[in-house]
C-alpha cells in the first residue's frame, strides 16, 4: 500500500502561481511513477502529467504544457507540481496518484494503483 496526501491547493488569481505538493508513505515512494490528475466539476478526471521513478522523464497534457512542473525528491517521499500561469480553467481537485504501469498509459488513470484525496485548486479572474 501507499498512503499519498496532497497539499498545497488553494484560491488564487489569473496569472498567479502554486506549488502542490503529495506526500507519501508506505511503500518504496522511488518504484512508482508518480502522476497528476485533476477533475473539475461536471467533467471527467483529466490527466496533467507524470514524472518516472528517478524524476529524469516527464510528461505533461499539452493544456499545461509549458506552464506546469512535475518535480520529485525521492528522499522526502515527495512529488511537487509547479503550477504558473493559472488560468481559470485549471480550477479543479488535483489529486497525485502512484502507478508502475508503462509510460505508454501515463494518461490513463485506470492505470494507477493508489491515489490522494485531491486538493482544490480555484483560479479566480
Amino acid at each position: 500500500q501507499v498512503q499519498l496526501i496532497e497539499s498545497g491547493g488553494g484560491l488564487v488569481q489569473a496569472g498567479g502561481s502554486l506549488r502542490l505538493s503529495c506526500a507519501a508513505s508506505g511503500r518504496t515512494f522511488s518504484n512508482y511513477d508518480m502522476g497528476w490528475f485533476r477533475q473539475a466539476p461536471g467533467k471527467e478526471r483529466e490527466f496533467v502529467g507524470r514524472i518516472n521513478r528517478s524524476g529524469g522523464l516527464t510528461y505533461y497534457a499539452d493544456s499545461v504544457k509549458g506552464r506546469f512542473t512535475i518535480s520529485r525528491d525521492n528522499a522526502k517521499n515527495t512529488v511537487y507540481l509547479q503550477m504558473n500561469s493559472l488560468k481559470p480553467d485549471d480550477t479543479a481537485i488535483y489529486y497525485c496518484a502512484a502507478t508502475r504501469s508503462a509510460p505508454f498509459y501515463r494518461d490513463d488513470a485506470n492505470r494507477y494503483d493508489y491515489w490522494g484525496q485531491g486538493t482544490q485548486v480555484t483560479v479566480s479572474l
